[in-house]
């Protein structure tokens, strides 16, 4: 049991689980019926993805220190109550059954989901090696 950390679109990996969006726009062009079988996610929590204004930054993040700032910035999205409980929640899961979390970036080294990877295990999760 474990939660796995995934590029969304790409080809699912055996025994990966129940697939989630961690995004703040489900993909476009794509039919709603379609998320799934198009390998994107079963179900969509852009809750832990970062605002509008934080995935603005961290596109245009040139520089380690421009990149620090979002990983401030999104680590502080991430602290309200109602993240922290999600956060929780999929870390109990990790210890239940396989799950997957993810976005749409190419390099995990400047995706939120690096981010999330660490929030993940610092909440107990029990996190594939990425």
């Amino acid at each position: 049991m474990a939660v796995r950390i995934v590029r969304l679109g790409e080809p699912r990996t055996e025994g990966e689980g129940l697939r989630i969006g961690t995004v703040r726009r489900p993909p476009r062009g794509v039919p709603k019926e379609e998320f799934a079988a198009r390998d994107f996610y079963d179900t969509w929590l852009p809750e832990l993805s970062p605002s509008q204004e934080l995935v603005s930054q961290a596109m245009a993040a040139q520089t380690d220190k421009e990149w620090q700032a979002f990983v401030r910035a999104y680590r502080k999205e991430m602290g309200t109550p109602a993240a922290r409980h999600l956060l929780e929640l999929l870390a109990e899961l990790s210890h239940r059954t396989d799950i997957a979390v993810g976005c749409y970036c190419e390099d995990e080294n400047r995706c939120h989901r690096s981010v999330l990877r660490e929030l993940l295990a610092e909440h107990g999760a029990e996190v594939t090696p990425g």
